[in-house]
């Protein structure tokens, strides 16, 4: 088991849009193993590989009850959405705030497994389409408090500071 160091706000490798996986080899399967890892050690729900120090398009997630059913999205796409809804959001990278944070309810998802192979979620809902969603913004380098409004992001980066200035 390796437990990856997960960045934390204001690390500017959070701000960095990663690069498409073009090699689907053993290095790759064991970033995505670290990756997991990493995700039930901080019992966390999704992590993209920017969020432990490495810029490539992929992430795990795992929004089951027992945590045994990992999903590993490679060169993920979101290829359609639906609707909207509100609801709270955290994140590893910003621990202890949380914001309302409104995502498409519906989506459809491409990606690419561990060997390459592509695939498609259809209707995807719930804790899983955001969950999705949330770490596709990391990917392109966007952090959930960048979807809050002008006025609720200032509170949120204030709180950032304050906190970082107390550790």
């Amino acid at each position: 088991m390796v437990n990856m160091t997960v960045l934390t706000y204001p690390n500017p490798l959070l701000q960095k849009i990663s690069l498409e996986v073009t090699r689907f080899d053993e290095n790759l399967r064991r970033l995505v193993d670290d990756m997991l890892d990493t995700l039930y050690y901080d019992d966390g729900v999704g992590l993209a590989a920017n969020q432990v120090g490495v810029l490539q398009r992929v992430i795990v997630i795992d929004v089951s009850e027992d945590a045994n059913s990992p999903q590993i999205l490679i060169n993920p796409k979101i290829l359609s959405q639906t609707g909207l809804e509100k609801s709270k959001e955290g994140c590893l990278s910003v621990p202890d705030l949380y914001g309302e944070v409104e995502r498409a309810a519906e989506i459809c998802v491409e990606a690419q497994d561990l060997s390459g192979q592509r695939f498609r979620l259809d209707n995807v809902t719930g804790l899983f389409s955001r969950c999705i969603q949330h770490e596709i913004d990391h990917l392109n380098g966007k952090l959930y408090f960048d979807l809050l409004s002008p006025l609720k992001k200032q509170i949120m980066l204030k709180k950032l500071r304050k906190m970082a200035c107390q550790t």
